[in-house]
């Protein structure tokens, strides 16, 4: 086992379990933000697509659907969170990630705007007096939101619960109404209703499509949660997301056919009325009070995933500052309460210039919608289909058969945090069944090629869900140039602010290092273990170089697990980035292997039971660096051969084997 890996206190432990998240309470959080999106849908798509908005919600449902087995696996692969920005960096590289910053930022600006000014609007249906001046009260309220954070008011799951669980009741109510009004026939009717006077032309089709993304704002929020949610991450986000599948499904879909239908021409194609369909429809075909509750837990919700916007907003501007793309006055915390005053500042200001700059016009805050929430789909997708087609490469070169399991390496930790007592058996992600960490070939027999056609099915549904999504997003790219134009701009400017900081960073000689979340397969390379606190870092380091003969070297640094704050909702929890003694070590041997021209690669892991013998597994290195004192302490490394190195500074082992 790893020498010097210090267990957390039993207390610690339970503390932490107390404030993890489990399948209930992580759908809560992100029904409360993708429930919103019904009461303000149906009257922009309307405005789009006429009475075809029901149609193109059902249709775009089952694309959601696959976009939730995607998110799902993004949830476990990476427990720092982070999403589209981690997921673009690990995948592609980190300017990538930066660029998954800007579109989940350009979404949370508007989800912020738009979702404020249409909890006003609901509001109004309850004191109409509100109604003319909805944008100051709205103006009013973000001013409010971005006190509350700056006091510390953080995200409760527990409020989400609630408030999603009105919000569903609130649904189901409306159309139970509904139905008690409206015979089976009638129903049936409605649908050839959608289509009369409307001819469905490619071109319509495409547009329609994609603009009903608009019905699903709020997916992404699954991926924040992962450093909060309790283990396996695997099993708690399936199931959180089959319930946000179950609930959306029932809901959003008819809501949006009964409220473009069943409703007068009058109130649908008001600007202002449109904004309060949903409302509207529980007072039409039911009575004053179910109209009112609708009105008032609409926009509390509306409100609350403003709030969360806000929250997520400013968290991704500390994790690009973290990641040295944007300044670090941004990471600075007010002495008073210990909030980042700064990001809380930027990420409640401008959803208020947005609100002024379209005058409070809801219409063209969803025409505006569309960018960075599809940006963000996209590169998301994107980035999972790539690392999922590496890991299905190097599995047929590291053993000649395909990839059964997923060979991430984050949910160990998930596998190491679930018993008290010391193990040295693979965590969950790098089991004995795993291809790339076997003792022995899996057995060729039914059950083997039963879940390699499955993983193979899953791996081109993905790709075929990667297609769909891009094809919405290039198709708003351009049916909704004012998306385009605000979100291009919002993105060129955020990318220059990155560039500009960046190469500051580099000027000063500030340590910037890109380190890898996946292990990799890389037979003949060189892998240099590293500790935290280790004063035989150094020499680890220029003899790991020296040795890899134009072999790829890999770095693994083990921090200490004290690294790091206990990690809170949408919070980037990455461990590396509140290191600064791995990143400094990480930027000496970036600077060494860039002088003797070798390729390396940076991991970075916290001690865990095991670690190194788990990574020496899937990497395959023929030679692995290492003091000399620490080969004690590795218990499932089988080397050919051990080579002493004695060195004016320390003793080195070289564990070499041919594979």
């Amino acid at each position: 086992m790893v020498q010097g890996v210090s267990e957390p206190s039993q207390t610690n432990k339970e503390a932490q379990r107390a404030t993890q998240l489990g399948p209930v309470l992580c759908w809560a959080v992100v029904f409360a933000d993708i429930g919103t999106s019904i009461y303000y849908v149906p009257g922009i798509l309307y405005g789009n697509v006429g009475s075809l908005a029901g149609f193109f919600v059902f249709l775009t449902m089952s694309v959601f659907v696959l976009l939730t087995l995607k998110y799902a696996e993004v949830t476990h692969r990476f427990p720092q969170g982070g999403g589209v920005v981690t997921v673009a960096a690990q995948a592609m590289n980190h300017w990538v990630g930066a660029l998954g910053g800007m579109f989940i930022l350009v979404d949370y600006f508007l989800t912020a705007a738009i979702s404020c000014l249409s909890g006003m609007l609901y509001l109004s249906v309850v004191i109409p007096a509100m109604g003319p001046f909805a944008l100051e009260i709205t103006l009013g309220v973000l001013v409010l939101l971005g006190i509350l954070n700056w006091i510390g008011a953080s995200e409760s799951a527990k409020v989400s619960l609630l408030g999603a669980t009105v919000a569903f009741l609130s649904d189901i109510a409306i159309l139970i109404t509904v139905f008690m009004h409206i015979s089976f026939p009638e129903f049936l009717s409605l649908f050839p209703k959608m289509f009369a006077n409307h001819e469905l032309k490619p071109i319509s089709l495409l547009i329609g499509f994609a603009g009903s993304f608009l019905a699903f704002s709020g997916l992404e929020s699954i991926s924040q949660l992962s450093p909060v949610m309790k283990s396996p991450r695997k099993r708690v986000s399936a199931m959180a997301l089959l319930f946000v599948v179950l609930t959306v499904g029932l809901t959003s879909p008819l809501l949006t056919l009964f409220s473009t239908l069943l409703l007068p021409k009058k109130v649908i194609e008001d600007p202002v009325l449109s904004a309060q369909v949903i409302s509207l429809l529980a007072g039409h075909w039911g009575n004053s009070a179910l109209q009112t509750e609708v009105a008032v837990s609409a926009s509390a919700l509306l409100v609350f995933a403003s709030n969360t916007a806000i929250i997520g907003a400013y968290h991704v501007f500390l994790a690009l500052s973290r990641m040295q793309f944007f300044p670090e006055f941004l990471l600075r915390r007010n002495k008073l309460r210990g909030t980042p005053h700064y990001s809380i500042f930027l990420a409640t200001l401008i959803p208020m210039i947005i609100l002024l700059l379209v005058r409070g016009n809801i219409m063209a805050l969803g025409d505006m919608y569309a960018f960075g929430l599809l940006g963000a789909f996209t590169l998301t997708c994107l980035g999972l289909d790539i690392i999922r087609h590496r890991e299905r490469k190097a599995a047929r070169t590291a053993r000649g058969y395909p990839l059964l399991l997923n060979t991430s390496f984050e949910n160990a930790h998930d596998s190491a945090n679930a018993s008290n007592q010391e193990r040295t058996s693979p965590p969950e992600s790098l089991s004995a069944s795993d291809p790339l960490t076997a003792e022995t070939p899996p057995s060729p027999y039914r059950g083997t090629i039963v879940l390699n056609l499955w993983y193979t099915f899953k791996f081109y549904i993905g790709l075929l869900t990667t297609v769909l999504v891009v094809t919405a997003w290039t198709t708003n790219l351009v049916a909704k140039p004012l998306a385009t134009a605000f979100g291009g701009t919002v993105t060129v400017v955020g990318m220059a602010v990155a560039a500009f900081t960046y190469a500051r960073h580099r000027r000063m000689g500030k340590p910037i290092v890109l380190i890898q979340s996946a292990v990799e397969h890389l037979p003949g390379s060189t892998l240099g273990v590293l500790w935290s606190e280790s004063k035989y870092n150094d020499v680890v380091i220029h003899s790991a170089i020296q040795s890899a003969q134009a072999k790829p070297v890999v770095f693994l640094y083990l921090g200490s697990r004290s690294i790091g704050q206990r990690p809170r909702m949408f919070e980037f929890h990455d461990s590396y980035h509140d290191d600064e003694q791995a990143k400094r070590t990480f930027d000496r041997a970036e600077r060494l292997a860039q002088e003797a021209h070798a390729r390396c690669l940076f991991l970075y892991r916290q001690q865990e039971p095991s670690i190194v013998e788990h990574v020496w597994h899937i990497i395959h290195p023929y030679d692995t660096v290492i003091a000399a004192e620490k080969v004690a302490s590795l218990q499932d490394i089988n080397p050919d051969r051990i080579r002493y190195e004695v060195l004016p500074q320390a003793t080195v082992a070289h564990l070499l084997k041919r594979w």
